[in-house]
């Protein structure tokens, strides 16, 4: 995953391989929100509003002009928003301060989380609207197709920005883990250990130093003297 230890410091200034960026699951999360987004927002703005004899346009789920303007809503913003969160992880490992880092993937958890719920209630108040409608409101069906899409690629959006809400959190964890911090641990060696751990109590330590006493002291015990024999 993008972005061990420290949200990915370690990685910051590292080469961008696009191939390898384009085959993340997120890369291809964001991809396909991107695409139902803007199917979202061009079914109604294309196709969401009828005209029934008159100069005057009807939204084809009921007439309830709210419903298309938060249909069109949602869509337009989820599609800016794509945009913006596919440039921010593309200069992901480029940022090189911690905290930038962590403001950036919980904005992204903020934002693909309520864009989820926005996108649910959207699937919701589209299809309740939809089952309204009658075909009177509709000579030759106009718009239905619109509008069976528009409610269709809501309930898809759901499951992509909920799974970007996901891939962002699993993010946000793995870059607190501060056992990560170290590059060799990112390159996949064992991390290293600057400074030594306190033991355990109870917990037996071997050491190669020895202990000498110190030069110019005094030998506490006394020389021995024989007396010569004549």
């Amino acid at each position: 995953m993008d972005g061990v230890g420290s949200f990915g410091a370690g990685r910051a200034g590292s080469t961008i391989d696009p191939i390898a960026f384009a085959k993340q699951p997120q890369t291809i999360l964001r991809v396909l929100s991107w695409i139902f987004s803007l199917v979202v927002f061009a079914s109604i703005v294309n196709e969401g509003y009828v005209n029934m004899g008159s100069e005057r346009l009807h939204c084809v789920f009921n007439k309830n002009a709210d419903a298309c303007n938060y249909g069109v809503f949602v869509g337009l913003v989820g599609l800016m928003a794509c945009s913006f969160f596919f440039l921010l992880d593309y200069k992901f490992s480029s940022i090189s301060s911690v905290k930038d880092r962590k403001k950036a993937i919980m904005l992204e958890i903020g934002f693909s989380g309520s864009w989820a719920f926005l996108y649910f209630v959207s699937f919701c108040f589209l299809a309740n609207q939809w089952s309204r409608t009658t075909a009177d409101e509709l000579p030759l069906n106009q718009g239905a197709d619109a509008a069976r899409a528009a409610i269709a690629f809501s309930f898809f959006s759901i499951l992509t920005w909920a799974g970007l809400t996901v891939r962002a959190v699993q993010k946000y964890l793995l870059g607190t883990d501060m056992t990560l911090f170290t590059t060799e641990h990112m390159d996949g060696g064992a991390p290293t250990q600057p400074y030594p751990s306190n033991s355990p109590v109870g917990a037996t330590t071997e050491t190669t130093e020895t202990y000498q006493s110190p030069p110019f002291t005094e030998n506490n015990a006394a020389p021995t003297y024989q007396v010569p024999i004549y």
